[in-house]
Protein backbone atom coordinates (compact mmCIF):
# COMPACT_ATOMS: atom_id res chain seq x y z
CA UNK A 1 0.00 0.00 0.00
CA UNK A 2 2.77 2.50 0.94
CA UNK A 3 4.57 1.76 -2.73
CA UNK A 4 1.04 2.45 -4.57
CA UNK A 5 0.74 5.57 -2.50
CA UNK A 6 4.29 6.69 -3.42
CA UNK A 7 3.56 6.26 -6.96
CA UNK A 8 0.19 8.15 -6.29
CA UNK A 9 2.02 11.00 -5.41
CA UNK A 10 4.87 11.25 -8.07
CA UNK A 11 2.34 10.76 -10.75
CA UNK A 12 0.21 14.11 -9.57
CA UNK A 13 3.23 16.28 -8.77
CA UNK A 14 4.51 15.36 -12.54
CA UNK A 15 0.93 16.26 -13.83
CA UNK A 16 1.09 19.90 -13.38
CA UNK A 17 4.33 20.49 -15.12
CA UNK A 18 3.07 18.80 -18.61
CA UNK A 19 -0.12 21.07 -18.26
CA UNK A 20 -1.14 23.90 -19.61
CA UNK A 21 -3.01 27.04 -18.12
CA UNK A 22 -6.31 25.65 -19.85
CA UNK A 23 -6.03 22.39 -18.09
CA UNK A 24 -4.61 19.85 -21.08
CA UNK A 25 -1.67 18.29 -20.86
CA UNK A 26 0.83 19.71 -23.54
CA UNK A 27 4.07 17.45 -24.81
CA UNK A 28 8.20 18.70 -24.82
CA UNK A 29 7.74 17.05 -28.33
CA UNK A 30 5.01 19.26 -29.57
CA UNK A 31 6.64 22.44 -28.49
CA UNK A 32 10.09 21.48 -30.21
CA UNK A 33 8.39 21.04 -33.32
CA UNK A 34 6.38 24.15 -32.91
CA UNK A 35 9.73 25.81 -32.14
CA UNK A 36 11.03 24.44 -35.76
CA UNK A 37 7.83 25.80 -36.93
CA UNK A 38 8.51 29.41 -36.41
CA UNK A 39 12.11 29.25 -37.21
CA UNK A 40 11.02 27.93 -40.49
CA UNK A 41 8.52 30.80 -41.48
CA UNK A 42 10.11 33.20 -40.31
CA UNK A 43 13.43 32.83 -42.39
CA UNK A 44 11.81 33.86 -45.41
CA UNK A 45 11.16 37.05 -43.86
CA UNK A 46 12.91 40.70 -44.22
CA UNK A 47 15.69 41.19 -40.89
CA UNK A 48 13.04 43.36 -39.26
CA UNK A 49 9.98 41.47 -38.90
CA UNK A 50 11.66 38.63 -38.68
CA UNK A 51 13.52 39.68 -35.36
CA UNK A 52 9.70 41.20 -34.51
CA UNK A 53 8.51 36.83 -35.22
CA UNK A 54 10.94 35.56 -32.98
CA UNK A 55 10.11 38.21 -30.02
CA UNK A 56 6.51 37.85 -30.29
CA UNK A 57 6.06 34.18 -31.55
CA UNK A 58 2.41 34.60 -30.13
CA UNK A 59 1.25 36.74 -33.69
CA UNK A 60 -0.61 35.23 -36.28
CA UNK A 61 1.33 35.24 -39.56
CA UNK A 62 -1.36 36.45 -42.55
CA UNK A 63 -0.30 34.78 -45.86
CA UNK A 64 -1.08 38.41 -48.63
CA UNK A 65 -1.49 36.64 -51.87
CA UNK A 66 0.47 37.69 -54.60
CA UNK A 67 -0.53 41.32 -56.28
CA UNK A 68 -2.80 40.07 -59.79
CA UNK A 69 -1.66 41.29 -63.09
CA UNK A 70 -1.27 45.08 -63.08
CA UNK A 71 -3.65 46.50 -65.25
CA UNK A 72 -1.67 48.94 -66.18
CA UNK A 73 1.36 48.65 -67.22
CA UNK A 74 3.78 51.81 -67.62
CA UNK A 75 5.98 49.95 -70.85
CA UNK A 76 8.13 53.31 -70.83
CA UNK A 77 9.64 51.89 -74.25
CA UNK A 78 6.75 51.69 -76.14
CA UNK A 79 6.05 55.01 -74.81
CA UNK A 80 9.36 55.94 -76.41
CA UNK A 81 8.05 54.29 -79.71
CA UNK A 82 5.33 56.55 -80.22
CA UNK A 83 7.38 59.50 -79.68
CA UNK A 84 10.08 58.18 -82.76
CA UNK A 85 7.09 58.37 -84.68
CA UNK A 86 5.52 61.35 -83.82
CA UNK A 87 8.80 62.79 -84.35
CA UNK A 88 9.46 61.39 -87.55
CA UNK A 89 6.30 61.79 -89.13
CA UNK A 90 6.50 65.78 -87.68
CA UNK A 91 10.01 65.69 -89.65
CA UNK A 92 8.63 64.52 -92.95
CA UNK A 93 5.70 67.20 -92.34
CA UNK A 94 8.13 70.13 -93.01
CA UNK A 95 10.16 68.41 -95.83
CA UNK A 96 6.54 67.97 -97.35
CA UNK A 97 6.00 71.74 -96.45
CA UNK A 98 9.53 72.58 -98.49
CA UNK A 99 8.71 70.33 -101.36
CA UNK A 100 4.89 71.18 -101.57
CA UNK A 101 6.25 74.95 -101.64
CA UNK A 102 8.20 74.40 -105.38
CA UNK A 103 4.39 73.61 -106.68
CA UNK A 104 2.28 76.33 -105.18
CA UNK A 105 1.16 78.63 -108.40
CA UNK A 106 1.79 82.47 -107.78
CA UNK A 107 -1.02 84.00 -106.43
CA UNK A 108 -0.45 86.84 -109.66
CA UNK A 109 -1.31 83.91 -111.74
CA UNK A 110 -3.97 81.81 -109.86
CA UNK A 111 -5.75 84.18 -107.02
CA UNK A 112 -6.75 82.63 -104.17
CA UNK A 113 -10.34 80.66 -104.63
CA UNK A 114 -13.65 82.35 -103.21
CA UNK A 115 -14.56 81.49 -99.36
CA UNK A 116 -17.72 82.39 -98.08
CA UNK A 117 -16.19 83.26 -94.80
CA UNK A 118 -14.15 85.68 -96.17
CA UNK A 119 -16.70 86.95 -97.96
CA UNK A 120 -18.28 88.18 -94.81
CA UNK A 121 -15.64 88.55 -92.28
CA UNK A 122 -12.52 91.14 -93.10
CA UNK A 123 -9.11 90.45 -92.40
CA UNK A 124 -7.39 91.34 -88.91
CA UNK A 125 -3.58 91.21 -88.88
CA UNK A 126 -2.93 90.15 -85.45
CA UNK A 127 -5.15 87.31 -85.27
CA UNK A 128 -2.76 84.55 -86.34
CA UNK A 129 -0.54 85.86 -83.14
CA UNK A 130 -3.33 85.15 -80.95
CA UNK A 131 -4.00 81.58 -82.17
CA UNK A 132 -0.43 80.68 -82.24
CA UNK A 133 -0.18 81.86 -78.66
CA UNK A 134 -3.35 80.37 -77.65
CA UNK A 135 -2.07 77.07 -79.02
CA UNK A 136 1.54 77.19 -76.86
CA UNK A 137 -0.24 78.50 -73.85
CA UNK A 138 -2.93 75.21 -74.32
CA UNK A 139 0.04 73.17 -74.85
CA UNK A 140 1.97 74.01 -72.03
CA UNK A 141 -1.31 74.17 -70.06
CA UNK A 142 -1.17 70.25 -71.20
CA UNK A 143 2.40 69.61 -70.30
CA UNK A 144 1.97 70.40 -66.93
CA UNK A 145 -1.16 68.23 -66.93
CA UNK A 146 0.47 65.05 -68.17
CA UNK A 147 3.53 65.81 -66.05
CA UNK A 148 1.37 65.21 -62.93
CA UNK A 149 -0.69 62.00 -64.13
CA UNK A 150 -0.42 58.81 -62.60
CA UNK A 151 -0.31 56.87 -65.75
CA UNK A 152 1.56 59.46 -67.92
CA UNK A 153 3.48 56.76 -70.02
CA UNK A 154 -0.28 54.96 -71.30
CA UNK A 155 -1.51 59.03 -71.75
CA UNK A 156 1.91 59.82 -73.23
CA UNK A 157 1.93 57.22 -76.04
CA UNK A 158 -1.49 57.81 -76.75
CA UNK A 159 -0.87 61.50 -77.67
CA UNK A 160 2.15 60.68 -79.55
CA UNK A 161 0.73 57.91 -82.08
CA UNK A 162 -2.36 59.88 -82.36
CA UNK A 163 -0.62 63.44 -83.59
CA UNK A 164 1.36 61.54 -85.37
CA UNK A 165 -0.96 59.48 -87.41
CA UNK A 166 -2.82 62.60 -87.92
CA UNK A 167 0.71 64.93 -89.35
CA UNK A 168 0.90 61.77 -91.23
CA UNK A 169 -2.24 62.12 -92.87
CA UNK A 170 -1.40 65.90 -93.64
CA UNK A 171 1.52 65.14 -95.30
CA UNK A 172 -0.61 62.96 -98.13
CA UNK A 173 -3.41 65.66 -98.02
CA UNK A 174 -1.04 68.83 -98.87
CA UNK A 175 1.18 66.72 -101.04
CA UNK A 176 -1.85 65.21 -103.29
CA UNK A 177 -3.75 68.41 -103.45
CA UNK A 178 -1.81 71.67 -103.76
CA UNK A 179 -4.18 75.09 -103.26
CA UNK A 180 -3.49 78.30 -103.96
CA UNK A 181 -2.22 80.70 -101.25
CA UNK A 182 -6.18 82.13 -99.30
CA UNK A 183 -5.03 85.88 -99.08
CA UNK A 184 -3.27 88.35 -101.52
CA UNK A 185 -1.26 89.47 -98.10
CA UNK A 186 0.91 86.29 -98.41
CA UNK A 187 4.82 86.97 -98.61
CA UNK A 188 6.16 83.30 -99.91
CA UNK A 189 9.90 82.86 -100.15
CA UNK A 190 11.53 82.40 -103.23
CA UNK A 191 11.46 78.90 -104.72
CA UNK A 192 14.94 77.17 -104.39
CA UNK A 193 14.39 75.09 -107.92
CA UNK A 194 16.76 72.17 -106.99
CA UNK A 195 19.06 73.81 -104.77
CA UNK A 196 19.14 70.55 -102.13
CA UNK A 197 21.78 72.38 -99.35
CA UNK A 198 18.87 75.49 -99.23
CA UNK A 199 16.21 73.46 -98.92
CA UNK A 200 17.88 71.35 -96.53
CA UNK A 201 18.61 75.17 -94.20
CA UNK A 202 14.66 75.53 -94.79
CA UNK A 203 13.77 72.49 -93.16
CA UNK A 204 16.03 73.11 -89.73
CA UNK A 205 14.14 76.79 -89.86
CA UNK A 206 11.12 74.91 -89.86
CA UNK A 207 11.81 72.38 -86.97
CA UNK A 208 13.59 74.69 -85.16
CA UNK A 209 11.15 77.52 -85.28
CA UNK A 210 8.05 75.00 -84.72
CA UNK A 211 6.33 76.31 -87.79
CA UNK A 212 5.53 79.12 -85.75
CA UNK A 213 4.67 82.65 -87.54
CA UNK A 214 5.62 84.52 -84.43
CA UNK A 215 9.63 82.65 -84.27
CA UNK A 216 9.76 83.57 -88.44
CA UNK A 217 10.41 79.97 -89.40
CA UNK A 218 6.69 79.83 -91.01
CA UNK A 219 7.66 81.46 -94.44
CA UNK A 220 6.75 78.71 -97.04
CA UNK A 221 3.57 78.08 -98.37
CA UNK A 222 1.41 75.48 -99.64
CA UNK A 223 0.27 73.47 -96.41
CA UNK A 224 -2.95 74.55 -96.37
CA UNK A 225 -4.79 71.22 -96.80
CA UNK A 226 -5.77 70.61 -93.60
CA UNK A 227 -4.60 73.24 -90.79
CA UNK A 228 -2.06 71.72 -88.81
CA UNK A 229 -2.95 74.92 -85.87
CA UNK A 230 -6.65 73.43 -85.86
CA UNK A 231 -5.01 70.16 -84.84
CA UNK A 232 -3.01 70.97 -81.91
CA UNK A 233 -5.65 73.22 -80.42
CA UNK A 234 -8.33 70.37 -81.19
CA UNK A 235 -6.19 67.47 -79.87
CA UNK A 236 -4.45 68.98 -77.32
CA UNK A 237 -7.67 70.37 -75.60
CA UNK A 238 -9.49 67.25 -76.03
CA UNK A 239 -6.43 65.19 -74.34
CA UNK A 240 -6.85 68.32 -71.09
CA UNK A 241 -10.65 67.03 -70.65
CA UNK A 242 -10.33 63.84 -71.31
CA UNK A 243 -7.53 62.94 -68.82
CA UNK A 244 -8.79 65.71 -65.75
CA UNK A 245 -11.48 65.37 -63.35
CA UNK A 246 -15.10 65.50 -64.53
CA UNK A 247 -15.88 68.40 -61.94
CA UNK A 248 -13.45 71.05 -63.14
CA UNK A 249 -15.50 72.38 -65.37
CA UNK A 250 -13.96 75.61 -64.78
CA UNK A 251 -10.78 74.32 -66.16
CA UNK A 252 -12.24 73.16 -68.99
CA UNK A 253 -14.29 75.93 -69.70
CA UNK A 254 -10.87 78.17 -69.96
CA UNK A 255 -9.22 75.37 -72.20
CA UNK A 256 -12.00 75.09 -74.47
CA UNK A 257 -12.29 79.03 -75.38
CA UNK A 258 -8.59 79.07 -75.88
CA UNK A 259 -8.98 76.50 -78.32
CA UNK A 260 -12.00 77.93 -79.71
CA UNK A 261 -10.70 81.47 -79.88
CA UNK A 262 -7.46 79.95 -81.68
CA UNK A 263 -9.74 78.17 -84.29
CA UNK A 264 -11.79 81.69 -85.22
CA UNK A 265 -8.21 83.69 -84.98
CA UNK A 266 -6.86 81.33 -87.80
CA UNK A 267 -10.03 82.30 -90.02
CA UNK A 268 -10.10 85.67 -88.91
CA UNK A 269 -6.37 85.96 -90.09
CA UNK A 270 -7.33 84.74 -93.34
CA UNK A 271 -4.55 82.05 -93.07
CA UNK A 272 -6.26 79.24 -93.98
CA UNK A 273 -9.47 78.28 -95.95
CA UNK A 274 -12.42 77.23 -94.11
CA UNK A 275 -12.22 73.63 -95.36
CA UNK A 276 -8.76 73.36 -94.17
CA UNK A 277 -10.20 73.86 -90.33
CA UNK A 278 -13.64 71.68 -91.27
CA UNK A 279 -11.50 68.64 -92.37
CA UNK A 280 -9.06 69.28 -89.44
CA UNK A 281 -11.31 69.20 -86.69
CA UNK A 282 -13.24 66.33 -88.34
CA UNK A 283 -10.19 64.07 -88.64
CA UNK A 284 -8.71 65.38 -85.38
CA UNK A 285 -11.92 64.29 -83.09
CA UNK A 286 -12.93 60.96 -84.94
CA UNK A 287 -9.42 59.58 -84.75
CA UNK A 288 -9.29 60.85 -80.72
CA UNK A 289 -12.83 58.98 -80.50
CA UNK A 290 -12.45 55.98 -81.99
CA UNK A 291 -9.33 55.34 -80.64
CA UNK A 292 -10.46 55.67 -76.82
CA UNK A 293 -13.28 54.15 -78.00
CA UNK A 294 -11.58 50.80 -78.59
CA UNK A 295 -9.09 51.63 -75.65
CA UNK A 296 -11.75 51.99 -73.37
CA UNK A 297 -13.84 48.72 -74.98
CA UNK A 298 -11.96 45.09 -74.46
CA UNK A 299 -14.27 43.72 -77.08
CA UNK A 300 -12.59 46.63 -79.76
CA UNK A 301 -9.38 45.43 -79.33
CA UNK A 302 -9.89 41.85 -80.84
CA UNK A 303 -10.18 41.73 -84.72
CA UNK A 304 -13.35 39.94 -85.83
CA UNK A 305 -15.89 40.30 -88.90
CA UNK A 306 -17.85 42.41 -86.20
CA UNK A 307 -15.75 44.87 -85.35
CA UNK A 308 -15.21 47.53 -88.50
CA UNK A 309 -12.71 49.49 -86.27
CA UNK A 310 -10.48 46.94 -86.27
CA UNK A 311 -9.87 47.13 -90.22
CA UNK A 312 -8.53 50.44 -89.57
CA UNK A 313 -4.74 50.05 -91.42
CA UNK A 314 -3.64 51.35 -87.95
CA UNK A 315 -5.41 48.38 -85.30
CA UNK A 316 -1.87 46.28 -85.41
CA UNK A 317 0.30 49.08 -84.21
CA UNK A 318 -3.19 50.01 -81.67
CA UNK A 319 -3.19 46.59 -80.66
CA UNK A 320 0.53 46.52 -79.85
CA UNK A 321 0.31 49.95 -77.72
CA UNK A 322 -2.85 48.99 -75.65
CA UNK A 323 -2.94 44.93 -75.26
CA UNK A 324 -1.70 45.21 -72.04
CA UNK A 325 -3.77 47.85 -70.61
CA UNK A 326 -6.74 45.94 -68.94
CA UNK A 327 -8.92 48.56 -68.32
CA UNK A 328 -10.26 52.74 -68.55
CA UNK A 329 -7.54 54.57 -67.17
CA UNK A 330 -8.71 56.22 -63.83
CA UNK A 331 -8.28 59.91 -63.59
CA UNK A 332 -5.41 59.69 -60.70
CA UNK A 333 -2.35 62.17 -60.31
CA UNK A 334 0.95 61.33 -58.17
CA UNK A 335 4.29 63.84 -57.74
CA UNK A 336 6.27 63.44 -60.92
CA UNK A 337 9.17 62.88 -58.91
CA UNK A 338 9.10 60.59 -55.85
CA UNK A 339 10.90 61.53 -52.83
CA UNK A 340 12.49 60.00 -50.85
CA UNK A 341 13.78 56.98 -53.10
CA UNK A 342 12.17 53.98 -52.25
CA UNK A 343 16.08 52.94 -51.91
CA UNK A 344 16.10 54.96 -48.30
CA UNK A 345 12.12 53.65 -47.46
CA UNK A 346 12.20 51.70 -44.61
CA UNK A 347 10.49 48.51 -45.48
CA UNK A 348 9.74 47.44 -41.73
CA UNK A 349 7.55 50.89 -40.93
CA UNK A 350 5.05 48.77 -41.01
CA UNK A 351 5.72 46.56 -38.85
CA UNK A 352 7.38 48.86 -35.98
CA UNK A 353 3.96 49.68 -35.80
CA UNK A 354 2.85 46.60 -35.22
CA UNK A 355 5.58 45.85 -32.77
CA UNK A 356 4.98 48.78 -30.84
CA UNK A 357 0.84 47.99 -30.61
CA UNK A 358 1.88 44.74 -28.93
CA UNK A 359 4.46 46.03 -26.47
CA UNK A 360 2.09 48.75 -25.33
CA UNK A 361 -0.47 45.74 -24.75
CA UNK A 362 1.83 43.87 -23.11
CA UNK A 363 2.66 46.95 -20.59
CA UNK A 364 -1.48 46.93 -19.98
CA UNK A 365 -1.25 43.46 -18.84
Amino acid sequence: MDAIETTNIEIHTEVPHSETQNGFPRSVSSNSEDDKTVRTKTKGLPNGLRKGAKKYPDYIQIAIPADSKNKFPLEWWKTGIAFVYALFNMVLTTVMITVVHERVPPKEVNPPLPDKFFDYIDRVTWAFSVSEICGMILVGIWLLQWLFLRYKSIVGRRYFFIIGTLYLYRCITMYVTTLPVPGMHFQCAPKLNGDSYAKAQRILRLITGGGLTITGSHILCGDFLYSGHTVMLTLTYLFIKEYSPRHFWWYHLVCWLLSAAGVICILVAHEHYTVDVIVAYFITTRLFWWYHAMANEKALKTSSPTNFLSRAWWFPVFFFFEKNVQASIPCSFSWPISWPPSCLKSSCKTYARVQKTGEDSEKCT
